[in-house]
Parts: C-alpha cells; structure tokens; sequence
C-alpha cells in the first residue's frame, strides 16, 4: 500500500524480454539498504516486486523487476525504453505518515493528456478519461496519476468522453515525471478506492430494489 507522494524519480537503466516476461532494471537515488527482496515498490502508479537489487556507485540503489504481458498492455509500462524516468515510492509501514490517500498500485486504465494550461507558475492539466472510469470521479476527490496523488480540480465530458483535470504546483513539477507530459502522452489512473466502494454500494442496492 501507498499514499502517492513520490519519494523518488528513477531512471530505466535495462529492458530485456526472456519466456513471456519482460525484466526492467530501475537506479534511483534510495540506498540499498531500504531495498528488500520481495519488496512492493510503486514505479509510476504500478506496484511491482523487487526480484534482484544492489548498490549503485553513487551510493544509490539498482533493483530489477518484472513485468507480464498483462501488465505491460494495461499500463504504461509497454512503452518505457532505457533512459525513461519514473515516479517511484517505497511501501508504506505501519507508523508512516499518510500524507495523500491510500492507493494500491492497480492501474484502472490509461488516461490520455488532453491539454495543458500554464496558469502562472502551475499548470492545469486536462486528461481523457477510458471507460467509464468518470463514474469513480468527483471535484476534489483524489486520483492517482503515474502514481501521483493530486486532487481532483475539475470533471467534464465532450464529444471524446468524460475528461478531468489536476492543478499541478511548481514543488509537484520538480520532483516528479508530471512536468515531462505533453499532449497525447498516457498516464497510469488509480482511482480513489473509496469511490469505488461506493459506487459498489450504490449499484448493488440498485440491483436489489
């Protein structure tokens, strides 16, 4: 479990595809000591098991992890080359600070850059959303963007579908891959899992009228 703050970007340093699976290798700037085999990281939105790791010369960390094919067609993964960089957060621990909202790294779907805005230092940006994944969505609910939790600021739908937007602030620019999108990029969406439980609810007393 997570809470979408990123602690961390990392950088792809290897990609390789051996029997249906598809191993990354990830550096990033966390000593080895807070890397465990085994354990869940968040790359991006998307949970994934640390299955090698080691020191850096840096005295950062390297770890592999592997992908199926699954994973690979429903997030955004399928696209990442050497050299692509990463949100990254370690697995929370009972007593950590829970600073966004809970999030799970299980992508919903991909969601497409649709525009976006400078306004002033910030920016407003504007993300089609797939399926019907609009229905989880409420202004100033919570939705986890490439692992990012941001603050719903806006929802809508036009003649593409439903679509919503996020206030990015300068601090949130910098330290994650956000700053990077441009126009038609996707992003991995989680959303908020109280939402989904109670549009669960609301369609299974719909259900049982």
């Amino acid at each position: 479990m997570f809470t979408g703050l990123v602690s961390n970007v990392g950088r792809v340093t290897s990609i390789a595809d051996s029997n249906g699976l598809r191993r990354l290798r990830v550096e990033s700037r966390y000593p080895a000591s807070a890397i465990q085999m085994g354990a869940s990281i968040e790359h991006s939105g998307v949970c994934l098991t640390v299955v090698e790791f080691g020191a850096t010369d840096d005295g950062g960390a390297w770890w592999d992890v592997e992908a199926i094919p699954e994973t690979l067609s429903r997030t955004t993964l399928g696209q990442w080359r050497t050299g692509d960089r990463v949100n990254l957060e370690l697995s929370l621990k009972i007593g950590d600070e829970l600073g966004g909202h809970l999030v799970y790294g299980h992508v919903d779907g991909l969601g497409v850059v649709k525009t976006i805005t400078p306004d002033g230092d910030s920016r407003r940006i504007r993300i089609a959303l797939p399926g019907d994944l609009g229905r989880y969505l409420a202004e100033k609910g919570s939705i986890c963007v490439d692992g990012v939790s941001l603050t719903v600021s806006a929802v809508g739908r036009d003649e593409a579908g439903d679509w919503f937007e996020v206030a990015i602030i300068p601090h949130t620019l910098q330290v994650t891959t956000l700053g990077l999108l441009k126009p038609g990029d996707r992003v991995n969406l989680e959303v908020d899992m109280l939402a989904r439980y109670v549009a669960r609810m609301l369609e299974w007393r719909q259900e049982n009228k």
